[in-house]
């Protein structure tokens, strides 16, 4: 019994030591100073994160913050000997209602402040998107295909040489079979070697908030006469479903000159949707 207590001790000790002996390196290291030069310049990189807006069954993202990261910034110039503001190192700061926590939410925009637009193509299996592609590569522009799984199947090629853009699954065959949805979504990750992030549609909500995967529900939604929705529609923000048939054709080049005249840039759901400031 002696010996069990005695090594209790022993080891309560031990812990007991290891704790203090950390206390003493951090009141040393809060009292160097390379670390009260750090956090002096705290007010210069802080930027307090936003919270993603939700209303009801909808959600815009947020913004991520900066602030200092102290432990890597006071590592970094004990290691060069002095402070050195250019040896600084900053992380996220997460907001508290973050898009990455709502999966159960549709994605209706970006972010309001930031003056960028998304172009989204909803390509079902009978679609022909040669057109759209080449004004696109026109263009230089960057789109969003939600393409269904039976496409998928019958244009591997042309999907492998998409390089420039960003393709999600959709459905099969108009189907939200979870099986058929998690298969497609295999083949198309396997194909493009990008990671699924987004679902098109109110249908797909259930299935892809259990796969983890944001549902975009786009705030324009365009079947024709596609240039004067955008010049009355045109927003911060804004993604927009473009209907592909041949009198979107014929305006998406002239269109797309139009919101780059605005001031507007063009960017992928994945950029849009960023939360990082």
């Amino acid at each position: 019994m002696k010996k069990i207590i005695y090594r209790f001790l022993i080891v309560l000790l031990m812990i007991f030591s290891f704790y203090y002996t950390n206390k003493i390196i951090e009141f040393l290291k809060e009292k160097d100073p390379i670390m009260q030069q750090i956090k002096e310049t705290k007010s210069k990189y802080k930027i307090e994160s936003k919270d993603a807006s939700i209303n009801n069954d909808s959600i815009i993202p947020g913004k991520k913050g900066k602030d200092i990261d102290y432990q890597k910034s006071y590592s970094k110039m004990r290691q060069y000997g002095n402070y050195n503001e250019s040896l600084t190192v900053l992380k996220d700061i997460k907001p508290v209602i973050s898009i990455d926590d709502n999966y159960d939410k549709f994605i209706i925009s970006g972010n309001k402040e930031n003056r960028c637009v998304s172009l989204v193509f909803k390509v079902e299996k009978d679609d022909e998107i040669d057109s759209i592609l080449n004004i696109l590569e026109k263009e230089n522009t960057k789109a969003n295909f939600f393409i269904d799984g039976t496409y998928l199947e019958k244009n591997v090629l042309k999907l492998k040489n998409m390089k420039n853009h960003e393709i999600e699954i959709l459905n099969y065959n108009n189907s939200y079979s979870e099986s058929l949805f998690k298969a497609s979504i295999s083949y198309l990750e396997n194909i493009t070697e990008n990671k699924a992030n987004y679902c098109l549609g109110e249908k797909a909500i259930n299935i892809c908030e259990k796969l983890k995967l944001h549902t975009i529900k786009p705030t324009l939604n365009i079947k024709n006469n596609l240039y004067i929705n955008i010049k009355n529609n045109l927003d911060n923000g804004i993604i927009i479903n473009i209907d592909i048939n041949n009198y979107n054709e014929k305006e998406l080049s002239t269109t797309i000159n139009y919101i780059r005249e605005k001031g507007y840039k063009i960017k992928l759901l994945k950029e849009l949707l960023s939360e990082k400031n």
